[in-house]
Order: C-alpha cells, then sequence, then structure tokens
C-alpha cells in the first residue's frame, strides 16, 4: 500500500536535538515538538550527556513549540539520573513549555530558567 498524502513519516522530523559546550557547562538545545513519539529520541540525548558525567547540563526548549507529558517524564527522569553528580537546569519561556512546566510544579524539580544566559549565570554562581 502507498501513502500519497505526503505524510507517510509525519512524526519522522518533528524534534532535532544539538549539543554544544558554553562557559564549563554542556547545553542541550531542543527544537520542535516533544511528545510520545519523539520523546525517546530526547531521552536518548540526555542520556549520551549523562554517560559522560558533565558537571552541568542545561536544556535549553526555546524552540520547542510543543511540550507533552511525555517529554515532562524525560525531563524528571534526567534530573533524577543525573543525582549530584550533574547540575540540571531547563531554559524554557512561554506558552509552550515554561506554562506546563509551572502549571506541573516541575519547576520545583529542576532550575528553570528564561533564558540561556540566566542558566548560565546561575550555573556560575554555584
Amino acid at each position: 500500500m502507498t501513502n500519497t498524502s505526503g505524510d507517510a513519516y509525519p512524526l519522522a522530523d518533528t524534534m532535532t536535538t544539538t549539543v554544544a559546550a558554553h562557559d564549563g557547562a554542556t547545553v542541550l538545545t531542543v527544537a520542535g515538538e516533544v511528545d510520545l513519539a519523539t520523546a525517546p529520541a530526547l531521552e536518548n540525548a540526555i542520556d549520551a550527556i549523562l554517560s559522560g558525567k558533565p558537571a552541568a547540563l542545561i536544556i535549553d526548549l526555546t524552540s520547542v513549540s510543543f511540550l507533552a507529558s511525555a517529554g515532562m517524564a524525560t525531563l524528571v527522569a534526567a534530573h533524577q539520573r543525573a543525582g549530584s553528580t550533574t547540575a540540571i537546569a531547563v531554559v524554557a519561556e512561554g506558552p509552550a513549555t515554561s506554562r506546563q512546566l509551572k502549571m506541573t510544579s516541575l519547576d520545583q524539580v529542576f532550575a528553570l530558567h528564561s533564558t540561556l544566559d540566566a542558566a548560565l549565570a546561575a550555573l556560575r554562581q554555584r
């Protein structure tokens, strides 16, 4: 059977991640939609970073257009896996991300910042 509607893989490219180092912290920038289909890829990216035991991991959700409960669960699991070895901070601003994190009190679980610069500054003060 051939799908001619053009959406044979509608979720294939809905999320991308990039990793960079900033001021001694590892920054994972996430873009697109984090949902049930893409959360495993996010979890894999976080696990790969945490296996290197960085001092700090900043997960930047600024370019995320949709954050489902599966994505939030991935963030909580990352925080738990990091333990005391890696400080985790999340950058989220706007209705697609920070509102959900605050409504579910996840801003009490990990440090939540509105900009990457604010997250980097907070980590420097540790």
